[in-house]
């Protein structure tokens, strides 16, 4: 059964940008540049773990295939350390994943 939404509780909700500028601060403070980094390492980091899964790897076999350790994967699934470009790519290409530049 379908629920009628009062259209004036929807026009007093906050937009995401104005939810993130509340909770985090306002694009190109501080506190929303580190919100920004961490959520997009969180991002990245999904789709490189959903990547391996559907690649039937586990973190141990993804590690010898790149020269690293597992728990330096581990952390890098949980988006709880950076990556550098290079090491992206190479996750990226052991898990089978593809990326083209375009401009």
């Amino acid at each position: 059964m379908r629920t009628k939404i009062d259209k004036n509780i929807l026009s007093k909700l906050p937009t995401v940008e104005e939810f993130l500028s509340m909770k985090y601060g306002v694009v190109g403070t501080p506190e929303r540049d580190d919100f920004d980094a961490k959520s997009k390492a969180w991002y990245y980091a999904t789709v490189l773990k959903s990547a391996r899964k559907t690649a039937g790897i586990t973190q141990q076999q993804l590690a010898d295939r790149i020269g690293k350790k597992r728990e330096y994967i581990a952390l890098l699934e949980k988006g709880e350390t950076d990556m550098q470009l290079s090491t992206f790519l190479m996750i990226s290409e052991a898990v089978g994943l593809r990326f083209a530049l375009t401009y």
